[in-house]
Formats: structure tokens, sequence, C-alpha cells
């Protein structure tokens, strides 16, 4: 098989990788933990092939923390946290507010 790989201009290589983390262009993240990638060479272009377990973490923008910071006071640290934990800005405010 790797001679028939070969002959084509393709090889595959095995990587150990603990974690593999895909930044979206929303500032959102695709987190992959205990990964398995193989790296494909064929005819000079590289393409991977990642699995494992899958999160999601959103995007949060330093505009969203700010509005929180400005609506309920609170420190940037707790603006972060919170939208983290909601994933929304306005839930954010609303439990930040409900909680002084």
């Amino acid at each position: 098989m790797e001679a028939m790989m070969k002959q084509m201009g393709m090889s595959q290589e095995q990587i150990n990788a603990s974690r593999v983390i895909i930044e979206k262009s929303d500032n959102s993240k695709i987190i992959i933990e205990n990964p398995s990638v193989t790296r494909l060479k064929i005819q000079g272009q590289e393409t991977f092939q990642i699995s494992g377990d899958t999160s999601e973490v959103l995007g949060i923008s330093e505009e969203d923390v700010n509005t929180i910071i400005e609506k309920t006071g609170v420190s940037p640290e707790k603006a972060r946290e919170v939208l983290e934990k909601t994933g929304d800005l306005a839930e954010s405010i609303l439990e930040l507010s409900s909680s002084k």
C-alpha cells in the first residue's frame, strides 16, 4: 500500500497531538481534545484529518465585554466570565444586574 501511495505522490503521517484548536473568523474556537491527527500529502498538497472529542467556545468581543461593564459596573474579568457562561449579551447583563 505504501509503495502504491509513493508512486501516486502520496504520503501519510500520524501526528502525536494533545489538542487541536481551530480559530474561526467570528473569534469562536473549536477545541478538539484527545485528537487523532493524520497528515496526508498528495502531490504537494497537505491535508489534515482530525477526529476527537470536540467542544466549541464562543467568541467574546471586547465590545460585548465593555457593554456589560457599562451597564452593570462589574470588572472586565467578571463580565467576561459571565458572558462565556451564558453565551448571550442580554442574558449576561440581566444575570449581573439581578445579582447586585
